[in-house]
């Protein structure tokens, strides 16, 4: 099992920036995949961005394309998302998620998740 711990989420103005952290320990070397997730209230958890390995291959989902950016650190086995040009439709809670999944961007394909982080976009 992997425990994964997020932080750095926070409130920002629309066009900031944010960066949060996924510390994962525990087994974190038996998974091949590590993503981030967010849930808006009222919506579904959507994937956000996924890295393979270590930056082998990463996805991202079309609404964040240009603006985030993932990158895994093989060493200290954290994951970071780098947020830029932020929007209020980014405003949700943040999950870092750990696994090996067939579809990089599904929430169900994850197994292991952290708590959350609540990122605030205000107009």
């Amino acid at each position: 099992q992997v425990q994964l711990v997020e932080s750095g989420g926070g409130s920002v103005e629309a066009g900031g920036s944010l960066v949060l952290t996924c510390a994962a320990s525990g087994a974190a070397e038996r998974v091949s995949t590590m993503g981030w997730f967010r849930q808006a209230p009222g919506k579904e958890r959507e994937g956000v961005a996924a890295v393979y390995g270590r930056g082998e291959y990463i996805s991202y989902a079309d609404s964040v394309k240009g603006r985030f950016t993932i990158s895994r650190d093989g060493a200290t086995k954290t994951v970071y998302l780098y947020m830029s040009r932020l929007q209020t439709e980014d405003t949700a809670v943040y999950y870092c998620a750990a696994g090996n999944p067939s579809r990089w961007l599904e929430p169900g394909a994850y197994t292991d998740w952290g708590q959350g982080t609540q990122v605030t976009v205000s107009s």
